[in-house]
């Protein structure tokens, strides 16, 4: 295999505004590694909050690079624990392993002609629809944003002002859509609480992460006092934290670059099944290349948020597309991607 990879900026329609800060443009690193004519593509993007740049990703990618060109590719997911075994435990080194582990799985499928999901033994027969993301804005513009894409079943509000409450309440009457809300660890645990009947009453399916990873006894306060689920996604990164979620939170949402990619996620996903929790995936302001990859376990979830290249003014790549929530697979193998200025 031939390993190589490059940056790209991905410029989004509006604004994005979450609890922690804002974002017009998401720089992004795509891995493309190629085989037998078949080129297959994984992505990563740059993030503060975790501490992944470029520099420290592709640092990353360097120290693995013969281990990955010297395979051959019969089993993704044996190929991710042998690199895995050699990075650093840290975050940033997890995005980079996602990047790798997800081109690997397109070129595996790619390779062999068959979705990734199929060759996984699953169905596509019934699966959940997506969210759409509003971020953090004036209540006018989230109305604005709202309308802008009509018809969608579900709509993912972030939350963490001072008038939350208020945002819901004026969202709810522009939509009969079931909500979602989440707080990117902007509330405390009485917040939560306090919140939680309000915005059942406004048509709220769940909250996603109300308290700071850090506040472990108050999410226990939190998943014992409040009305709606929670489910955790800063307080789930990695495989060895799904297990400490229970009696803490009644899901989990898995990323992938946090987790280190497809072979990790879907273990995840089937071991958050063992313990009683509901499984969703979640995204980041990401390419198709990204979103693409998470549509391949889409059968193991009850909920995904897999928006992030509709919030784009401009991709860079085909794959799956989603049509008002509903995941249309292109008819391509391994999980449908091709970048639309070819391989590099």
């Amino acid at each position: 295999m031939k390993l190589a990879y490059k940056q790209f900026e991905l410029p989004l329609k509006h604004v994005f505004t979450i609890s922690r800060g804002s974002t017009t443009v998401q720089d992004t690193l795509i891995v493309q590694v190629g085989s037998g004519g078949q080129f297959g593509y994984g992505e990563s993007t740059t993030n503060s909050y975790y501490g992944a740049t470029y520099e420290n990703m592709t640092s990353a990618i360097e120290s693995v690079r013969s281990v990955v060109e010297s395979a051959t590719l019969d089993d993704p997911e044996s190929l991710v624990a042998k690199i895995a075994a050699q990075l650093p435990h840290t975050k940033y080194a997890c995005f980079a392993l996602n990047a790798i582990d997800v081109a690997l799985h397109d070129l595996w499928g790619k390779l062999r002609g068959e979705p990734v999901y199929q060759l996984w033994g699953l169905s596509i027969d019934n699966i959940p629809d997506s969210d759409y993301t509003l971020g953090i804005d004036t209540i006018e513009k989230m109305v604005a944003k709202m309308q802008e894409m009509p018809g969608w079943p579900v709509y993912k509000i972030k939350l963490g002002t001072t008038n939350d409450l208020e945002i819901v309440r004026e969202l709810r009457k522009h939509t009969t859509a079931t909500f979602r809300v989440d707080a990117n660890c902007g509330w405390s645990a009485e917040q939560t609480i306090e919140y939680a009947p309000v915005l059942k009453e406004l048509g709220v399916e769940f909250i996603e992460q109300p308290l700071p990873a850090e506040d472990v006894e108050g999410a226990r306060r939190a998943f014992a006092g409040s009305v709606l689920p929670l489910i955790a996604d800063e307080s789930c990164i990695v495989e060895e934290d799904v297990e400490k979620c229970r009696g803490s939170f009644h899901g989990i949402n898995i990323k992938l670059m946090k987790c280190g990619g497809l072979a990790a996620g879907r273990r995840m996903a089937l071991n958050a099944r063992r313990f009683g929790l509901k499984v969703m995936c979640g995204c980041m302001s990401e390419s198709s290349v990204g979103i693409s990859a998470i549509a391949q376990l889409l059968p193991l979830l009850d909920y995904v948020d897999m928006d992030g290249a509709v919030l784009l003014a401009k991709d860079i790549a085909t794959g799956v597309r989603l049509e008002r929530g509903k995941c249309i697979y292109p008819n391509v193998p391994g999980t449908g991607v091709q970048l639309i200025d070819g391989p590099f």
